[in-house]
């Protein structure tokens, strides 16, 4: 399996490149303009995925009266990031009639927590995204929704 991975910082990457061999693209994903930019790097090898992974990360703990400039980031990051993820990953997907697309998700996908309702913002709109993709792409390509 040829692998891609893409980060902010993929420094963060490089055990898990080594370990796998694969290669690694700066991308921040809840900026839709930096996302198309890095799947247009992926060599052409790469260019048709058959499983796209959005794991991402920033989980920010803390009470709801937490400044909200960080918070601003912390829900997005995880929510439109993995739209504009899924969508250019379905824009490939599509035409061969195949493909999975998966989001890594926490309990907080189901129930909130104190102290956690950015990242419980974000985990429920992965949920509700990854369903609604499921049930609007899967009579096109094989994709079910993971709970």
């Amino acid at each position: 399996m040829k692998i891609a991975l893409a980060a902010r910082n993929i420094a963060k990457l490089k055990p898990l490149q080594d370990g796998t061999g694969a290669a690694a693209f700066t991308c921040d994903a809840p900026i839709g303009c930096k996302c198309k930019r890095c799947s247009r790097k992926l060599p052409p090898r790469m260019a048709e995925p058959d499983v796209v992974v959005y794991n991402a990360g920033g989980h920010l703990r803390g009470p709801t009266d937490r400044p909200r400039s960080r918070r601003r980031r912390a829900s997005p990051f995880r929510a439109f990031g993995g739209f504009l993820v899924a969508q250019e990953a379905a824009k490939r997907m599509l035409p061969k009639g195949r493909g999975a697309i998966l989001f890594t998700g926490a309990s907080a996908s189901k129930k909130g927590y104190a102290q956690s309702a950015p990242f419980a913002m974000g985990k429920f709109a992965l949920r509700g995204l990854a369903q609604s993709m499921a049930r609007e792409l899967s009579p096109r390509a094989f994709m079910w929704p993971i709970s």
